[in-house]
């Protein structure tokens, strides 16, 4: 590779390890604000989790992302929900 090549290797590597990391920081913070709405849920007698709610979803990020951004949002729920 040449110079300018591994410069630009190093450019967007460097790039995506910001995304990766500001993502992880979305990620945390869309897990705390799940469980408070559980929480809040639950403790007026509501259910912990909304089917309907994960559905829609699900049903958005399939749209926005294909099949893996679907499998993305599952995963986002299994964090934000824990096991059902």
């Amino acid at each position: 590779m040449t110079e300018s090549t591994l410069d630009a290797v190093t450019t967007g590597r460097t790039r995506i390890d910001e995304i990766d990391a500001a993502l992880v920081a979305l990620i945390c913070e869309r897990v705390d604000v799940s469980r408070q709405i559980q929480r809040a849920r639950v403790a007026s007698g509501g259910p912990r989790v909304v089917t309907s709610r994960e559905r829609e979803l699900v049903q958005r990020w399939h749209a926005a992302l294909g099949e893996a951004g679907g499998g993305i949002a599952l995963r986002l729920l299994d964090l934000s929900r824990g096991p059902l």
